[in-house]
């Protein structure tokens, strides 16, 4: 793996937010420990009962057409406004009967009118925190907060931006074993994508060129040669939708922000909508480094994560090589990837993978397992031995006749990373290093608790 190393000088923009202050742990809750969402929640849920009568007028439109006809004249204005009286007060009665508290083992969210529910998320189960604001929300100053936990996904919303950050500060501070009132951990920006290189990068995409260029052939190539423009009208949505996708990849990209912080690198991105996440070192099970052919001339790379619970998997959308690994470096700290030593795949796998058999290797070192295949676009996977969850080998029919056999790393979230095309003895050297090296590196890995060293 020769790639130029770098490392990228941090800024600084630490904040803080205001800590929420919780009743005593192990009590019953006193019901001024409850807390509800931000007044304007109840106008968030309205929607679900506009969206049910929207969703029986095109269900049906011919019987909607008929109710519609009984409201003429002065019965239209009752029964619009009676609608919204009942579509608003069913959003205040649910925002009304939902409440959170916080204590030093869980997350409680009671909801329900008729029938009352309870939800107790652990917080010791808490993968990750993350604040979203959408456009809408960021107009009206407030946000939602998304949990991940071992089990699934839970929202709270709407909160507003201040305590929906100091929330999120007192779970990562309850997670870590810290004391609550602690605030929200200081933070330093290490990295910033500029517009200009999102955008180029973009452009340069093989997808966007590819379905450009394929929807040009439809809309010119096809009508030249059966002289019929019908063609260019199939070409046109085509054209439009990849059009939409890269600006929206765009948007959700825009102002990417890597910062760090002793809860883990935290992430920020968005146009319109604002997006705030926390990627804790120790839940991260894999790096993947990917560089399409058009992007190697200006040395770029695209960084993603396998994280446990799952979520976002970007870390950055396109940067520098140098910069890459810096980062690369905050999750795997002390290992040097340009280090570890790789080997090619045998000359014999020419029959079972002419093209891009010379661009397949692996290799291994006391800290990580490193595969590096692709002819189009560049792929780099690193994973920590102590991430590892089993070594398979495997043996086709035609790699039986020439000798060869792959080698499969799982891990506990995303695809595994797999040695292609080994010798069969190299092979089995291999799964028995490489079994030995995981329960090593399980035995002396850092605990994954957040903001703490013990």
């Amino acid at each position: 793996m020769r790639e130029p190393a770098g490392r990228t000088a941090p800024g600084n923009g630490p904040w803080s937010a205001r800590p929420v202050v919780s009743g005593p742990a192990g009590a019953e809750p006193a019901g001024r420990d409850f807390r509800r969402l931000h007044p304007i929640t109840p106008w968030r849920r309205t929607w679900a009962v506009l969206a049910a009568v929207a969703a029986v007028v095109l269900r049906d439109p011919r019987q909607a057409g008929e109710w519609s006809g009984h409201l003429t004249g002065w019965r239209t204005v009752p029964a619009v406004a009676g609608l919204l009286v009942v579509a608003f007060g069913y959003g205040f009665v649910s925002w009304w009967f939902t409440r959170y508290r916080i204590d030093e083992v869980e997350l409680r969210v009671d909801t329900g009118v008729l029938f009352r529910r309870t939800k107790h998320l652990r917080i010791d189960r808490l993968q990750a925190v993350d604040v979203n604001r959408p456009l809408a929300a960021r107009l009206l100053g407030v946000a939602s907060l998304t949990l991940d936990l071992a089990g699934g996904k839970d929202k709270l919303a709407y909160l507003t931006e201040r305590d929906a950050r100091a929330l999120r500060a007192e779970l990562l501070a309850r997670a870590a074993g810290v004391a609550p009132d602690s605030g929200e951990a200081p933070q330093r920006e290490l990295v910033r994508v500029p517009p200009g290189a999102l955008a180029a990068s973009l452009l340069l995409r093989p997808a966007t060129w590819g379905s450009v260029l394929g929807s040009l052939l439809v809309a010119v190539g096809l009508p030249l040669l059966t002289g019929d423009w019908f063609w260019l009208v199939l070409a046109l949505p085509a054209l439009a939708g990849t059009v939409h996708s890269t600006l929206r990849r765009f948007a959700g990209e825009f102002g990417w922000t890597v910062a760090e912080s002793p809860d883990g690198l935290r992430l920020d991105h968005g146009l319109l909508d604002r997006a705030h996440e926390t990627v804790p070192p120790g839940r991260v099970q894999a790096l993947t480094f990917q560089q399409p052919l058009p992007w190697r001339r200006a040395g770029w790379v695209r960084v993603r994560l396998a994280v446990a619970g799952g979520g976002n998997d970007v870390l950055l959308p396109v940067a520098p090589w140098g910069v890459a690994l810096g980062i690369a470096g905050r999750i795997l700290p002390g290992v040097d990837l340009t280090a570890v030593p790789v080997l090619p795949v045998p000359g014999r796998a020419r029959w079972r993978a002419p093209l891009w058999r010379r661009f397949a290797s692996y290799g291994a070192d006391a800290e990580v397992f490193v595969t590096r295949y692709g002819l189009l676009v560049r792929t780099v996977r690193v994973v920590p031995h102590a991430k590892v969850q089993s070594v398979r080998r495997t043996q086709g029919p035609w790699q039986r006749r020439l000798g060869l056999a792959s080698v499969h790393v799982d891990i506990a979230a995303g695809d595994p990373l797999t040695a292609w095309h080994r010798d069969a003895e190299e092979a089995d050297v291999i799964v028995a290093e490489q079994a030995a090296r995981s329960r090593t590196g399980r035995r002396s890995a850092p605990p994954e608790r957040w903001m703490t060293d013990r």
